[in-house]
């Protein structure tokens, strides 16, 4: 797997792989992380198609899941320790 590109965000990181095939795309934000993968011969133009799938709409939606998985997290581990 071999980083592609990394697409500046100020809530997450986003990094762009490619491995057998297909993009991995990969949001960060501190313990959690999304990952989506997207076949190469489904988009049109590379990488270039992959930014174009990452748009204000998407993030928007990657940044709001962070918080439910956020939320869902400190439930959680809130049982396991009480």
């Amino acid at each position: 797997m071999r980083v592609i590109a990394e697409l500046p965000h100020p809530d997450f990181k986003v990094t762009i792989f490619s491995m057998n095939q297909k993009f991995i795309v990969k949001m960060e934000r501190g313990i959690l992380e999304q990952t989506y993968k997207i076949a190469e011969m489904d988009i049109l133009d590379g990488v270039n198609s992959v930014f174009e799938i990452l748009d204000e709409e998407f993030l928007k939606t990657v940044a709001e899941r962070f918080v439910a998985m956020g939320t869902d997290f400190k439930k959680a581990y809130h049982r396991y320790n009480y």
